[in-house]
């Protein structure tokens, strides 16, 4: 089969759904498939590379506006490689992408997939204007991919076409987490290397992974701290950096506050296995799965997250993998975390599983094999549509 996948950036540009296309297009070209994806570049060029099998596109970028590159002749380049795909696959949302999309000729004649990440939740007044387009562009779509029933059910846009929705689990590469004997031996030197300090020795660790921006709601894990006997670990960057460290100090909760910046893969595996408890206190729906829930849980490390009417709380299932707790409530994070870490034992049960779900409900052969049948049943529609026409 050859597909064509239509995103707004690939690796190495750093996201959440960049790294979910580049894992499924390569894992798609492992069981046989072509893959070209089309993206916007991070600068004024134009690019091609075959990356691991994958067929990479990047069109030079003009700008970005609210968080959308965009890209020189898009539409165009997408119509061409279109016509030459069995089927094309969106990763939504691009606005800029989806909307070159539905002018062109080709997203009547062509089949295509959507999978559907997360509603566009901040930009709400880009939204009232876009909201038009999307809806042709969703209507247009043979069926929509989404990581969780939840997103299905609370999404607006979802809800209203759930006949067309089809739950598909994200897959990851958790090799270089679970059962890794390098990371947990880095583990232990970086659980260490944090009591070697004023640490007291016996402070349990609570970990966040993620970039500190507003929705991820770090904020209000800082405003936590007070009432968690713990090391706070936080492995990312962003604008709120600098806020958070002075709220520390403000707080006088600074000299528990490690900020780690940015980490290789090999450092946040460790991180994982080091930690007692992740935490994710996202505050938004813009988080729409949260995956660094599903890489702690392969290192048998329990989540604290956020009851938020997305694929959050799917992902961390509450008294099985961790605990969920009510969003922008600093008192009821707390109280979630020091749940976890009040009792050694049921962490562990937790933890346990946490990683058995994350190896067998995760995987990325898993992914490829549920994400090949709505391929195949998208061209299967087609078929028919054209045979009654």
């Amino acid at each position: 089969m050859r597909i064509t996948m239509a995103t707004k950036y690939y690796p190495p540009h750093i996201g959440g759904i960049e790294s979910h296309v580049r894992d499924l297009s390569e894992a798609l070209v492992s069981a046989g498939h072509q893959v070209k994806v089309i993206s916007s570049n991070e600068n004024h060029t134009y690019e091609e590379a075959t990356i691991n099998g994958v067929e990479v596109v990047r069109l030079p970028r003009l700008t970005e506006q609210a968080a959308t590159p965009i890209a020189r002749h898009y539409g165009e380049v997408l119509s061409h490689e279109a016509r030459c795909s069995d089927l094309v696959h969106f990763h939504f949302p691009y606005p800029w992408g989806e909307f070159a999309w539905i002018y062109r000729s080709e997203s009547r004649t062509v089949p295509y997939v959507v999978t559907y990440h997360t509603d566009i939740v901040r930009q709400k007044k880009a939204l009232a204007f876009y909201r038009p387009f999307l809806n042709v562009f969703l209507d247009r779509a043979r069926l929509i991919m989404a990581s969780s029933p939840n997103l299905i059910e609370h999404s607006p846009f979802l809800s209203s076409r759930a006949e067309k929705c089809r739950h598909v689990d994200f897959g990851l590469n958790l090799t270089h987490i679970a059962d890794n004997p390098a990371a947990l031996s880095l583990a232990a030197e970086l659980r260490t290397s944090l009591r070697s300090g004023p640490a007291a020795p016996d402070r349990p660790l609570v970990l966040f992974v993620g970039r500190l921006i507003y929705y991820k709601g770090v904020d209000v894990l800082v405003e936590a701290m007070p009432f968690v006997d713990a090391e706070f670990v936080i492995v990312g960057t962003g604008p709120l950096a600098e806020e958070m460290r002075r709220r520390a100090v403000e707080l006088g909760v600074a000299d528990r506050l490690h900020v780690i910046g940015r980490a290789s893969d090999e450092d946040i595996a460790a991180w994982y296995h080091a930690a007692d408890v992740l935490a994710l206190p996202s505050v938004e729906t813009s988080e729409a799965f949260g995956l660094v829930q599903i890489e702690a849980h392969a290192a048998g490390t329990p989540v604290v997250s956020t009851l938020l009417k997305s694929g959050v709380p799917y992902a961390n299932l509450d008294g099985i993998t961790g605990y969920s707790v009510a969003p922008n409530d600093a008192g009821a994070l707390a109280d979630g975390i020091n749940r976890v870490l009040d009792d050694p034992s049921h962490a562990a049960q937790l933890g346990a599983q946490a990683k058995e779900r994350a190896l067998s409900t995760f995987s990325v052969s898993r992914m490829v094999e549920n994400v090949t049948a709505v391929y195949n049943e998208a061209l299967g529609m087609s078929i028919r549509q054209n045979e009654g026409t």
